[in-house]
Order: structure tokens, then sequence, then C-alpha cells
């Protein structure tokens, strides 16, 4: 399982945002310091010890808003036996690609390729199988897809009268979905600034353009579940019990 040597690959953790979804928590704290799970740890401390055990050891916080609360927790990474460099938001450099991409032009990144992991997403994801698809298939970045999608709302089906015919609350729905975790080159990172500027976002504006411009983009299904932690409501409804093998890390 831990066979792949990562000492070529860093993760990259988008943890700069303001979390307005969040709020009042995030009035105080940043979004991926609220606590989770039975002893109350921050967020992004669960996401760096599950990426941590599958060997990557060099990280990169992606930070902005209420940064320092980040930096002073976890410091240089070392009482975590990694290695930890943050990459400061600024107005050129803004949105998820832009931060990204700042970080690859300062230096900060030097890796041809990283993993990229949202601060607000919970997946207990094999990591190694991941990237290993990435290898093997050439990729230029590929994607970890959830393989079905459970829509957060009630589903109808209304006839041409308006008669609701069906309800279903909150369907699973068979269409591939993605997680906010992805493993990418970073030349493509860099060659899209003459395409999008310094101002982008990975998922909206990136990848769509990259599929455009002819790059290999590939999925790695996710058969597991995984959770959005990127609101107060999403929060309050996490299945603590679910979330035991991730929390355990």
């Amino acid at each position: 399982m831990f066979g792949l040597d990562k000492n070529g690959i860093s993760a990259v953790i988008l943890a700069g945002g303001e979390g307005r979804r969040f709020r009042p928590y995030t009035d105080l704290i940043p979004k991926p310091m609220v606590p989770i799970g039975p002893e109350e740890k921050p967020l992004l401390e669960h996401i760096v010890k599950w990426i941590s055990r599958y060997g990557i050891k060099n990280f990169v916080f992606l930070v902005g808003y209420k940064w320092r609360q980040i930096s002073n927790y976890f410091g240089d990474g070392s009482r975590f036996n990694i290695k930890i460099n943050y990459s400061l938001d600024d107005d050129r450099f803004n949105n998820t690609g832009g931060a990204l991409l700042k970080a690859i032009v300062s230096g900060i990144i030097k890796d041809q390729s990283i993993l990229v992991w949202y601060g607000d997403i919970i997946a207990p994801i094999d990591i190694d199988t991941l990237i290993d698809k990435h290898v093997k298939s050439n990729a230029h970045a590929t994607l970890a897809l959830a393989s079905k999608y459970q829509v957060p709302v009630g589903v109808a089906n209304v006839d041409d009268q308006d008669n609701i015919i069906n309800l279903k609350e909150k369907p699973w729905m068979n269409v591939k979905a993605t997680i906010g975790i992805l493993v990418i080159n970073t030349k493509v990172i860099l060659d899209s600034e003459r395409t999008l500027g310094t101002s982008f976002d990975i998922m909206e504006d990136l990848i769509p353009s990259l599929i455009e411009r002819g790059y290999r983009i590939k999925a790695y299904i996710y058969e597991g579940p995984w959770y959005d932690v990127g609101s107060l409501e999403r929060y309050q409804k996490l299945p603590e019990k679910e979330l035991r093998k991730f929390l355990s890390s």
C-alpha cells in the first residue's frame, strides 16, 4: 500500500478562503481550523495526517484569511514529522488557481507533479492508487471523482399539468462528481497563465481550459465516502461514526 516513492511530490492544501458560509465561526478562526472529531483537532490536521501516512512529507499551505492562526499551530511541520511551507495569497495572484500559480512562480513549489487537496474536504482516499493512476496514464492532471452524488435537497418529477408524480428526498444520482482532490503537473499551470492570467479557479477555469486545449485529463473513480465541510450546515451534519477511518489516521 505504501510502496510508491513520494520524494518527488508535494501536497498542496488550499487553506486561504474566508469561509463565508461558515460564519459566525469563521469570524474568529479560519475554516481549516474548525474542530473535528471527538478530540476536536483542526480539520486541517486530520487532512495532513491522512496524506502523510502515504509517505508524502513535503506540504505547501496556500493561506490568506487569518493565516497566522494556521502557521502558529502547524509551524514548520516538524511536530507532525513533515515539512510545511506557506504561500500567502495577494491581490494579483488570487482565487484557488492564482494562489497555486503564485506558489509555483515564487519557487515554493518545485515539484513536477503535486497533490492538490481542498482544505474543507474529508475523504479516506487511497493516495497511492490515485498517484499511480496519474503516473501510469501519463496524465497532465488526474481528478478524483466520486462515483455518485447525493443531492442535498428533495427532487420531484412533475407532469405537464404541474402534478407532482413522485418525490425523492436527497436522492443519489449516477453522476461523477469532483471532490476537491487531484494530482496535476505544475508545468500546465504555468502554461495556463497566458490563457487565464493570474486570477482563476482550479475547477471552474483551469481544468475546463486544459480539456479544451487538448491536455490529458484523467479520472480516478473513488467509490468511498467523502464529506464537504464547506458550510456550517454540512459541518453540523457530519456523521462522526462514519468518519472514524479518516479521523483515526
